[in-house]
């Protein structure tokens, strides 16, 4: 008896319906998981941009000032409560939300700038701060500092302070607006003054922050004029960056809340964004798998009663010298013809559903990321199925050989 005539002996029973409701139930469970997980991986890509509304990655911490703190010189009790003690960093950083903590290093001397283009010149005091280089969202070129061998140095800027002189003081006064490139090029002269002496070094701005609302410059070089000029010891830090694990989380704003913390910006409020967009990707992805995981229960239900229903001609079969492996091969292939199909309908689902929010994306300066991860765990959870439904299948039949 040759394979055609198993083949028509065995398909007589099989459900058209059967199958094609397992095919249906679980291309919905699939597509549901593929398009959710192309989906999150798209917007994270909004996100991860440093530029985007939604990347909250980072917080800047301080404490809140109540009343005058401070007013009666930095020595006073109230100027202190305003700075984070080893007690309170310690207990952030061992917050479950928490990656890595920095602190903020400020110049204890007396900072002067100097601007001379064309013959005039313009100067303000300043505030200088410093903070690991982890924690910075550029990477400028010459981005380090060496006391007595370096020609300048290198400060990192807030792109808001460039807008305010564009946009606010420049058009307001009738002076040129500059680009960054352009202010890039303007020689800076600094002076370090404090602890009985002065000292003027060249200064050029080398990028600027979306993160950071200061003006930055490399620790070395803080930490070399502090030993210099500073008149007293090193305090503790009134600003901390804090690393988030996971941005938005609802326990992040409770502590704060708390603590008696501020943090600069809206970034806690907006980085609930990426919190819930996670949660919900999470939700719809797990919807989608109990869909699959019916779906091949479906499958199973329908196979395991059409077996039932052809278990003489089995029996006749397994008396003719047939194996069980010979006639399950013709299940097997029923399978993955189905999951096959499955699969490939649910992969053109998700390229459809990608180019159509694709988009709305690219106009929020955010280019989509490729599908090719997405498919290959679209096709490593088809293949799961498909083992798990061939598995299944031979052990049944293996059942009803020896029954």
């Amino acid at each position: 008896m040759s394979n055609n005539t198993v083949w028509r002996l065995l398909r007589h029973n099989i459900s058209a319906g059967q199958i094609a409701g397992y095919a249906l139930a679980s291309f919905v469970g699939l597509a549901i998981v593929l398009t959710a997980i192309q989906f999150y991986r798209d917007v994270s890509s909004v996100w991860n941009d440093d530029d985007s509304f939604i990347s909250k990655d980072y917080l800047i911490l301080s404490k809140r000032v109540e009343g005058v703190s401070g007013l009666f010189g930095r020595s006073s009790a109230s100027a202190g409560n305003t700075r984070f003690s080893e007690q309170d960093i310690a207990d952030i950083a061992s917050r479950p939300w928490v990656r890595k903590v920095g602190r903020f290093s400020s110049a204890s001397f007396n900072v002067y700038a100097k601007v001379e283009l064309g013959g005039s010149s313009m100067g303000s005091a300043l505030f200088l701060e410093s903070i690991p280089d982890e924690f910075f969202d550029v990477t400028p070129k010459g981005w380090t500092y060496e006391p007595g061998r370096s020609s300048y140095v290198p400060v990192i800027l807030s792109k808001d302070y460039l807008s305010l002189y564009n946009f606010g003081f420049a058009t307001s006064r009738g002076m040129p607006q500059v680009s960054e490139e352009v202010i890039g090029m303007v020689p800076l002269k600094l002076s370090l003054s404090g602890n009985g002496r002065q000292e003027w070094v060249d200064a050029r701005i080398v990028g600027f922050s979306s993160r950071l609302n200061t003006i930055a410059v490399p620790e070395e070089f803080m930490q070399w004029a502090n030993s210099e000029f500073s008149e007293t010891p090193a305090e503790a830090p009134s600003r901390l960056i804090v690393m988030l694990d996971r941005p938005g989380d609802p326990q992040v704003e409770s502590y704060l809340e708390e603590h008696g913390y501020e943090t600069a910006g809206d970034r806690a409020d907006n980085g609930k964004a990426a919190f819930f967009l996670s949660v919900v990707t999470t939700v719809v992805i797990g919807v989608g798998l109990i869909i699959s995981i019916l779906a091949f229960f479906i499958l199973m239900l329908s196979i395991y009663l059409l077996l039932q229903k052809n278990r003489t001609k089995i029996h006749d079969l397994m008396q003719l010298g047939y194996s069980p492996a010979q006639v399950s091969r013709h299940y097997h292939l029923i399978v993955i013809a189905v999951n096959a199909g499955v699969l490939l309908t649910a992969m053109a689902v998700m390229l459809a559903a990608s180019a159509w929010w694709s988009a709305p994306l690219r106009a929020l300066g955010s280019e989509p990321t490729t599908v090719w991860l997405t498919a290959g765990i679209g096709i490593g959870l088809m293949l799961l199925i498909t083992l798990g439904n061939l598995a299944a299948i031979t052990r049944t039949i293996r059942r009803s050989f020896y029954a």
